[in-house]
């Protein structure tokens, strides 16, 4: 672990001086992205610093163990046992600075909601999804673009199509995209019964042209009138895009945004996921003992969460024991810290096992 620890620290230094290079400061690209891998390196190096300053007091009390003095050898027994502890949770930490981070956390997105079963129930989950994640959005201080959205008949969402910018944004959201199921009496049942009803969200990260390794020879693109229910812009123009990917047969479209241009980035977008998803797939169909993931495999079809409200409880599905319930008026009101923070230490947690079993 020290041998990595010190190639990291060697690698941030050379980042510090590349970044007051001149040439590097006249070329933004270029500072924006030694800058965001100096940042991602600093946690370690912090955390590496403290554990051999532990180290340098560890071996000194441990030498004075062996003093002739009766109190300086007891002294020094207590502090070794003290700092013996704080070495062990040192390298604890160090071991969850050192996972692999998803390249993509780091990304922006596009995210959806819409309405599952339940009728208008449905709808008016939806909505009130949309409001927990608008607070929670606002919380972590991102900034949204609505694409479009379609009102249900009594209120509520069929579906809403949004931006999302910021820092970690992937990294945060992408335990969200499954489907979401609502226990609860509706406003349009008149005698008290429970419902069941879902919503889907999809977390879809915004990837840069040079992310996409997609060729343009094997892309057929069609444009088309927008279609559909929704009513919220005219269509008189071939503003919706579908792009099919040749080789494999995939095919994505966007008919989210009146602009064109906007739908063209949408649709490559999802078109990247699903050939991804793709992959990901066959690699693991590949794998005769793949172990099921503790965070799931965010399929829209997957119940990953559900909001019980005669219970006022919040159950996230992919975690375990006590661990998997959360105050519902809390995580309703966008407080989703966490039931996130849970989701993302049970990714970790998987991702150490692995590590450890390789």
């Amino acid at each position: 672990m020290i041998n990595k620890l010190e190639a990291i620290q060697d690698r941030y230094i050379y980042l510090e001086e590349r970044l007051s290079d001149p040439a590097v400061i006249s070329d933004m690209d270029q500072f924006k992205k030694i800058s965001k891998e100096y940042k991602d390196l600093e946690p370690i190096v912090k955390a590496f610093k403290e554990y051999e300053l532990l180290i340098g007091n560890y071996q000194t009390a441990k030498e004075m163990t062996s003093s002739d003095d009766p109190e300086m050898r007891e002294m020094a027994q207590m502090e070794l046992e003290e700092l013996g502890e704080q070495k062990e949770e040192m390298e604890e930490k160090i071991k969850w600075l050192l996972i692999p981070k998803d390249p993509e956390d780091s990304k922006d997105v596009v995210f959806e909601i819409r309405s599952g079963t339940g009728g208008d129930e449905a709808s008016l989950f939806a909505g009130d999804l949309y409001k927990m994640y608008t607070k929670y959005f606002d919380s972590q201080g991102w900034k949204t673009e609505t694409l479009s959205f379609t009102e249900g008949t009594v209120g509520g969402y069929k579906e809403v199509v949004l931006e999302v910018f910021g820092e970690d944004v992937y990294g945060k959201l992408k335990f969200e995209s499954g489907a979401h199921r609502v226990q609860r009496i509706p406003k349009t049942e008149s005698q008290g019964r429970v419902h069941t009803s879902a919503a889907t969200v999809a977390v879809i990260p915004k990837m840069e042209e040079e992310d996409i390794d997609i060729r343009r020879e094997d892309l057929r693109i069609d444009v088309f009138r927008a279609s559909g229910a929704g009513g919220q812009h005219v269509n008189r123009t071939e503003s919706a895009v579908r792009f099919t990917h040749l080789p494999t047969g995939i095919v994505s479209e966007s008919q989210d945004s009146r602009s064109q241009i906007k739908n063209r980035e949408i649709a490559l977008q999802r078109l990247y996921v699903k050939i991804q998803d793709k992959m990901r797939q066959e690699q693991m169909n590949s794998v005769a003992a793949q172990r099921r993931s503790l965070v799931g495999s965010g399929d829209r079809s997957e119940k990953i969460r559900t909001y019980n409200y005669p219970q006022n409880r919040v159950t996230d599905h992919r975690l375990e024991g006590d661990n998997k319930n959360f105050n519902l008026e809390q995580i309703v009101d966008g407080q989703l810290e966490s039931v996130i923070e849970a989701l993302q230490v049970a990714e970790n947690a998987e991702k150490l096992r692995a590590g450890n079993q390789e």
